[in-house]
């Protein structure tokens, strides 16, 4: 079992971006070249342009960083405009002196998805694993796409998405039926191996997960409950993601403003 996660409390959903681009960009600075767990989705939106401001601005680098995706569906080119390649080319790998031969996302249309997702695993490994991992969660507390059910030990691998995350995603395609059914995903084991581990949610919509993630056991109900096994988890929250928090976690957590 690891140390109790960390709980830190912004008053909103700027101020968790800040706080959330900071710690990277310090992490960053202390280490060079370090191996970067990075997400998609709405939430780290803002982080990405923290961060590409701070580049612009010549306060950190990331010209010896590696990184590694969580997910990416399946069928989809990396050219595509809702492929998660081009999602961080757009807002993040573009923008900054990363290089591209030390980004990483799992292709959605390899030959071979099952080998790919070895392949994948290896080149983390290769790297010695990573170093910070960024998280979001689902409204149903899944992490990457890691959904209820999931495997506490599983590694990358090519998963079913659910009836509710292709609902929650279908606000981005045209029409729901565009939606990807499958997607490759780090596993939970794999996440939980970096060495320390960043999620972060904002929004009164993610408040029931967060709550359920924190307080209780892990539970194949809440993938992202399994981080309670984490040496290493921070969740920074906005003040609508912590609100059906306990008051003993609230007690507890540091605020940041």
């Amino acid at each position: 079992m690891g140390n109790q996660i960390k709980v830190r409390i912004a008053e909103n959903s700027q101020a968790a971006a800040n706080d959330v681009a900071s710690e990277f960009a310090r992490a960053i600075q202390c280490k060079p070249s370090l191996i970067l767990g990075l997400a998609t989705g709405g939430t780290p939106v803002e982080v990405y342009r923290k961060l590409v401001a701070m580049v612009q601005n010549g306060q950190v680098s990331f010209s010896d960083c590696t990184t590694f995706n969580l997910d990416e569906y399946v069928g989809l080119a990396p050219d595509h405009h809702q492929s998660y390649r081009h999602f961080m080319q757009s807002k993040l790998f573009d923008h900054v002196d990363v290089t591209a031969e030390k980004t990483h996302v799992p292709s959605g249309v390899a030959e071979d998805l099952y080998q790919e997702c070895e392949d994948y695993e290896a080149a983390i490994r290769n790297e010695g694993g990573i170093d910070l991992q960024l998280l979001g969660i689902g409204e149903n507390g899944h992490i990457a796409f890691n959904e209820p059910g999931s495997e506490v030990k599983g590694r990358t691998s090519v998963v079913d998405l659910t009836e509710n995350t292709i609902a929650a995603n279908a606000r981005f395609f045209d029409t729901i039926d565009h939606v990807p059914r499958k997607a490759i995903t780090m596993g939970i084991g794999t996440i939980l191996e970096a060495s320390k581990i960043v999620l972060m949610a904002t929004g009164r919509n993610k408040a029931t997960a967060v709550a359920r993630a924190l307080s209780g056991g892990p539970g194949a109900d809440s993938p992202a409950s399994y981080l309670q096994s984490g040496e290493d988890v921070t969740f920074v929250l906005d003040a609508d993601a912590s609100s059906e928090l306990p008051d003993a976690l609230i007690e507890s957590a540091e605020f940041i403003f």
